[in-house]
């Protein structure tokens, strides 16, 4: 019989999205194989790592050497689950320690995610890549702007968000340039640059896909139609805000196309694990919106959903990301 291994789930972090992590690492410790996997819950926030065996007991984890001593014995981690989204899980930090403590783990590198963490420099390699990007224009902390400018390059209605963060954090649609500063002033509160993005008119789609024995898997494409003016926090994890249709009601040819270009970008941006990519079709025509290298995993997140659709389980489906996490090492 083979040993079971120890996994490190990591979750937390240091951005507004910390309680959706927690939410994913819930599902995930939940759904793990107990028969093959010893699981490890580490809450990473502020600089402390704190491995959580129950809701009563925290144990500091030895960053040194990434072990924690638990009842007198002292434990190594086979691997690592990333459930952290934005920083450190999302942007190369966490997975730059990793890589020095020689652990594999089931996202994508340091460089393709502190790359694809930054939409301002992801979507300059998108357009290289020969995809449709709306137009976009970045601010940087203590830089000057002019709304006249601004409109003039994006038009209106447009977004304005902050470029490296996630679960629409800190993110307006503006209809008039009067409420640009206002808009700016709430995404810099998030982060040190904001983009300034054209508004593209269309249905907005979502796509998981991920690695397994060589291949690349495609998961069926979701819908995402928000009860709100756009997909924003809110809308994405309050019950009933949002409708997500697994699959999304598509053309053969729009899902040929979407399924290609997901598979694609997964290949050129050099992706690992489960990412999912954002779109927007209009009038048959995708227009690339961002990737998630650490999309969540609850109970109302879309990557799980979609697994499900495509015939997995979730504890087949997290077993088949470990599993391919620990294959690269070998």
């Amino acid at each position: 019989m083979k040993a079971k291994k120890n996994i490190a789930l990591l979750m937390g972090g240091d951005s507004g999205e910390f309680e959706v992590s927690v939410s994913s690492a819930a599902v995930i410790r939940k759904s793990l194989d107990e028969s093959r996997y010893n699981v490890f819950p580490i809450m990473v926030r502020a600089g402390e790592w704190i491995y959580l065996p129950d809701s009563k007991t925290g144990i500091p984890v030895d960053k040194n050497s990434f072990s924690v001593l638990a009842h007198d014995n002292r434990i190594f981690f086979d691997g690592a689950f990333i459930a952290i989204h934005g920083t450190p899980g999302e942007d190369g930090r966490l997975q730059g320690y990793l890589d020095m403590m020689h652990v594999p783990y089931t996202s994508c590198d340091l460089t393709t995610s502190a790359i694809t963490f930054n939409k301002y420099f992801c979507n300059d390699l998108a357009v290289k890549y020969g995809m449709n990007v709306a137009e976009t224009v970045l601010i940087r902390h203590m830089q000057s702007w002019s709304a006249g400018e601004l409109i003039q390059k994006t038009g209106l209605p447009c977004f304005v968000k902050p470029n490296k963060s996630g679960s629409s954090c800190g993110v307006s649609k503006v209809y008039d340039a009067g409420e640009l500063a206002t808009a700016i002033d709430k995404a810099f509160a998030e982060d040190d640059e904001v983009l300034v993005q054209q508004y593209i008119k269309g249905r907005e789609l979502a796509c998981g896909v991920f690695r397994h024995k060589g291949e690349i898997v495609v998961l069926p494409v979701t819908e995402v139609i928000s009860k709100k003016d756009f997909f924003d926090y809110e809308a994405k994890y309050t019950e009933g805000m949002a409708e997500e249709i697994t699959p999304a009601s598509l053309t053969g040819t729009e899902l040929a196309e979407c399924n290609h270009m997901t598979a694609y970008l997964y290949e050129k941006f050099n992706c690992k694990g489960v990412v999912r990519f954002d779109y927007f079709l209009d009038n048959g025509k995708l227009w690339f919106l961002e990737v998630n290298t650490v999309p969540g995993f609850s109970e109302g997140s879309i990557v799980p959903k979609q697994a499900v659709a495509a015939g997995y389980s979730l504890s087949e489906f997290f077993s088949i990301l470990i599993e391919e996490a620990l294959a690269g090492t070998k």
